[in-house]
């Protein structure tokens, strides 16, 4: 028992599969693999409870991205309005489904999914309390991430704004502005998530 508690830790790259000795990052850094490079552990970042706010804020945050329109156009007297969900029907019905279904399932769907994954792992923990069946929904995290193409969406409004601004008057509207804050909100969640940590909380509460 000695023999086995005298060996170093290892950890295994999720990229390349090579088995490697568990480092210790110190706040702000980060461990990377030696073969490919990935990153496989990260440092001390932010307290449980600012992630746990940090989500709570991209929830609010993608309800006002939803509630508020994208863009407001002006042409001939005639004005329009129109949200996420409603730009997603209009490509509906122009016959563009799948394009209509990619664009609810990478900027709808999978932002709120990981948003609502993240609070249910993180949430419980600040009561001490390890979240229910946590390994499989950490394993289902991992799996939504490289959904979430929210930028894509976003560069292709964008685009669209551009080509459509000598043929209307197009404002910005608050939705759009709310979807730019969630995009970065995410992308900061994504950057402090800290699964390796929140594994081992999660476990000590398990057993405790």
């Amino acid at each position: 028992m000695g023999d086995i508690e005298k060996v170093p830790a290892l950890v295994v790259c999720h990229d390349c599969d090579l088995v490697q000795r568990r480092g210790k990052p110190s706040r702000g850094e980060r461990a990377q693999c030696a073969r490919c490079g990935a990153v496989l552990q990260r440092g001390p970042g932010m307290s449980l409870q600012a992630r746990a706010a940090l989500v709570l804020t991209g929830l609010v945050v993608f309800v006002l991205a939803n509630v508020f329109p994208l863009v407001v156009m002006s042409a001939q007297g005639a004005r329009t309005a129109t949200t996420l969900v409603g730009a997603a029907l209009a490509l509906w019905r122009q016959g563009m489904a799948p394009v209509a279904f990619l664009v609810i399932a990478t900027a709808w769907f999978v932002p709120l999914a990981e948003l609502l994954v993240l609070g249910y792992l993180l949430f419980p923990p600040l009561w001490r309390r390890a979240p229910p069946g946590f390994e499989r929904i950490l394993r289902v995290l991992h799996y939504l991430h490289p959904w979430g193409m929210a930028e894509v969406f976003l560069m292709g409004v964008l685009v669209a704004l551009v080509k459509l601004a000598h043929l209307a008057d197009v404002v910005i509207g608050q939705g759009l502005w709310a979807f730019c804050v969630l995009i970065l909100l995410l992308a900061l969640n994504a950057s402090q998530f800290d699964s390796e940590g929140l594994w081992a909380c999660c476990r000590a509460l398990k057993t405790a």
